[in-house]
């Protein structure tokens, strides 16, 4: 029975459902974790909330928008300045953040009015946006303000400005993949096919599920350039909100992240007739083989090839002696869902990386198949990891390094064990070709850095007190 439970689980029985570890000749459509589930009471969540999935992941991105959060001030700083998604405006993002800052008397008497406000301050102080997102949280959603009612209101009294309400309180799901859902649904049944756009190549598309971390965007941007592709919209990294509102004239939807933003592609399908195609765009073999995809939808296949070889002459050679240092190395990666999938293989191929565990923040079902079809035996794959588990796990498997987020990389650095930021990246942009040089010279400086073997030795030897617990 390839599911696992761990020692630090032993009076949590139910997460050995949630960890399985891949063997030789078993059929892992039977052992798949359970994903997508409720947190298990008593194990600490690595989770963030669906509110969190809403704002931070997709809306916040938009880089001509104000990000109106009604809520307490904790939920707008807690989403504020923990993603590195800049953009070629300034980065007016990352630069503000914006709450109504709800105080326990607001949600005795209802917080409509703050809200309207706040609302008219932020469009008053910043005359040049136009443009606004408003979210609920947790409170707001309990008291019952009517947020769509507030918007219709403002915009009534200010023509030129727009306004979408997404209504995703952080208990609205079980995880932020809830945020992603209702975001996405929300924005392609009430804004897109409201923003005609200016068609300058009879080659078009949407590039979705992409958040210009580091300038990801901006870099595979260059290759839609040399292509001849005109991007519509890109969901939504380093994008404009009125881009977004012209989805609807692209040609394909090119889905990159599609736990975050398959389903807005679904719909414009179903709406639009635009096709989808899924691409990877982490990884020297997936990179071609995505461009190649595209270029064969627009009968473009010359020009594909001929990016290709330019990209390959300019960056394998520096892959390539990476991938020498890097050969054996043991990976682990504890991030949100498809990255998962995204990046196994290719570490696999392009680099002779070894990923020996994997753990999923708000993956489904479908992720976890995905990751463990590509993934080795010998691998564990566990659904909403908790502290303890990672610890074990890290006994079991003995990782060399460590793709994460700040939390959990804050627990693995007092280890000693290199560790990269797997979220919001140390060094990147990490998609294209250039990008997973800049991700393997990353490995290559985390795991190689000598400071982590200084820092665990103990300069006064044996007259070194050994460490208890607490209990002891």
């Amino acid at each position: 029975m390839p599911m696992v439970l761990l020692q630090c689980d032993k009076d949590i029985p139910e997460r050995e459902k949630h960890i399985y570890l891949k063997v030789d000749g078993e059929d892992s459509r039977d052992y798949l974790p359970v994903a997508n589930a409720s947190t298990i009471p008593g194990t600490l969540s690595e989770r963030g909330c669906a509110f969190c999935g809403a704002k931070l992941v997709i809306g916040g991105v938009l880089k001509d928008t104000i990000q109106m959060i009604h809520g307490p001030i904790g939920c707008a700083y807690d989403t504020w300045h923990t993603k590195r998604y800049p953009s070629d405006n300034g980065h007016f993002q990352m630069k503000y953040v914006w709450s109504t800052d709800m105080k326990e008397s607001h949600i005795v008497f209802g917080g409509e009015k703050r809200l309207e406000k706040s609302m008219h301050e932020a469009f008053d102080e910043m005359p040049e946006i136009k443009r606004m997102i408003v979210y609920t949280t947790c409170p707001t959603a309990l008291i019952g303000d009517d947020i769509k009612a507030v918007a219709k209101k403002v915009m009534e009294a200010r023509p030129d400005v727009d306004i979408f309400t997404c209504e995703c309180p952080g208990f609205a799901g079980v995880s932020q993949s809830k945020g992603h859902h209702v975001l996405n649904i929300g924005w392609v049944n009430e804004k897109v096919g409201t923003v005609e756009p200016e068609i300058t190549s009879k080659y078009t598309m949407n590039f979705i599920g992409d958040y210009n971390i580091q300038g990801d965007s901006e870099l595979l941007q260059q290759y839609w350039d040399k292509l001849g592709i005109q991007v519509i919209a890109h969901f939504t990294g380093n994008a404009n909100y009125d881009d977004l509102r012209s989805m609807h004239r692209a040609q394909l939807n090119v889905v990159n992240c599609a736990r975050s933003a398959g389903y807005i592609a679904n719909e414009l399908k179903k709406k639009y007739g635009i096709p989808r195609l899924d691409i990877d765009s982490w990884g020297f073999n997936y990179m071609a083989e995505g461009i190649r995809k595209i270029s064969a939808f627009f009968g473009i296949e010359e020009k594909g090839e001929a990016l290709i070889a330019e990209e390959y002459a300019k960056w394998k050679p520096k892959l390539d002696w990476y991938k020498e240092r890097l050969r054996g190395t043991k990976m682990a990666i504890w991030t949100g869902g498809p990255r998962l999938w995204h990046w196994t293989k290719s570490v696999e191929d392009d680099l002779g990386v070894q990923v020996v565990a994997m753990s999923s923040k708000f993956g489904h079902q479908e992720d976890f198949e995905k990751v463990i079809a590509r993934g080795q035996a010998g691998t564990y794959y566990i659904d909403d990891g908790n502290e303890l588990e990672f610890f074990e796990i890290i006994d079991l498997v003995k990782p060399d390094v460590i793709f994460t987020g700040p939390r959990v990389g804050e627990l693995v650095k007092k280890l000693h064990i290199p560790y990269v930021n797997g979220h919001a990246y140390h060094n990147g942009p990490y998609m294209g070709f250039e990008g997973f040089v800049n991700l393997a010279r990353d490995m290559y400086n985390a795991i190689y850095n000598p400071l982590l073997k200084l820092a665990a030795t103990d300069p006064r030897g044996a007259l070194t007190t050994p460490a208890k617990e607490a209990a002891e």
